[in-house]
């Protein structure tokens, strides 16, 4: 069936926004939760859950927006010049993770549907998403953790699907000022439109539960290991990447800034602290430079497996 089921898809995304938000609260239960529904002049809405102060996760957010309007954005329509000026609904769940403590790595997650009616009246549907970590003192175990459960998904789907959509998350989070990866990525789709359309939604679906079952298995390895006052720095430091990716390069961001989304809600992904130090380089065969030097460029990390 390729016609878009609409209302499911709603329904599927708000249940997964739901539970992502348990996972996190019974992974930290200290997190403290500001939640508000707000509406778009233009259409739609969305429901915003920010969360701060946790004594592991320092700050996050879990999003669902389901917006219209009439003309898709261009950050939209990179891949389909045909639907300029076609009105539009896109649905989303998104959710980013920053921990406290600098041993445990942020991620972030979202999901989307877009449809779109072309002036023929044809109606076109896809989706997009994935999910990525970025550690700041890497384990190799918990790389390869991330991965395998990747894989394990994207097998239940199409043999290509892991390494095809892989290959698109290093691309995606590459930082070309600075010619090094945001992390260690995981998986990046966009303009997935199986032949089932009930299909596409389920994979959709699963990539935010596997993203939630993993980020949280491995949070709870690292949450509570001891840091430094350097570490917490370098944590810092090393966020200002974070940042940069997602005001310059995350067609996400743009996509809600063009459209006339929430600021606050789309702004919802910047980490709290934030430090940039002129032409800073790690210390020789330092823990910083371990980063620098294994884990910031596209690797074959289940190759990596022992």
């Amino acid at each position: 069936m390729r016609k878009i089921n609409p209302e499911a898809v709603r329904e599927k995304f708000i249940a997964a926004q739901a539970n992502v938000i348990s996972q996190l609260k019974a992974s930290d239960p200290s997190v403290e939760e500001f939640s508000d529904e707000w509406l778009r002049p233009e259409g739609g809405g969305g429901r915003t859950c920010a969360f701060s102060e946790g004594k592991f996760i320092e700050k996050g957010g879990v999003n669902f927006s389901d917006v219209e309007g009439r003309n898709l954005p261009p950050s939209a329509l990179a891949n389909r010049p045909e639907l300029t000026g076609a009105a539009f609904r896109a649905m989303g769940v998104s959710a980013v993770f920053h921990p406290l403590n600098p041993h445990a790595p942020t991620a972030h997650a979202n999901i989307r549907c877009f449809s779109a009616t072309e002036e023929s009246g044809t109606d076109r549907w896809w989706f997009g998403g994935g999910f990525d970590l970025t550690p700041f003192y890497p384990v190799l175990e918990d790389v390869i953790f991330w991965h395998k459960e990747a894989k394990k998904l994207c097998d239940q789907y199409g043999e290509d699907f892991y390494c095809d959509f892989k290959k698109q998350c290093d691309q995606y989070f590459f930082l070309p000022h600075r010619q090094e990866t945001r992390g260690v990525g995981g998986i990046f789709f966009d303009d997935l439109c199986l032949d089932n359309f009930g299909l596409t939604l389920e994979f959709a679906e699963k990539v935010i539960q596997v993203f939630s079952d993993s980020f949280f298995a491995i949070l709870d390895r690292r949450k509570d290991r001891s840091f430094t006052e350097k570490e917490k720095e370098f944590q810092h430091y090393r966020r200002g990447r974070y940042a940069e990716f997602n005001l310059v390069y995350d067609r996400g961001t743009h996509f809600g800034l063009q459209s006339g989304g929430r600021t606050e809600s789309i702004l919802m992904s910047m980490p709290p602290r934030v430090t940039w130090s002129y032409n800073w380089n790690p210390k020789t065969n330092s823990k910083e430079a371990d980063l620098y030097n294994n884990y910031l460029k596209p690797a074959d990390w289940l190759g990596k497996q022992k």
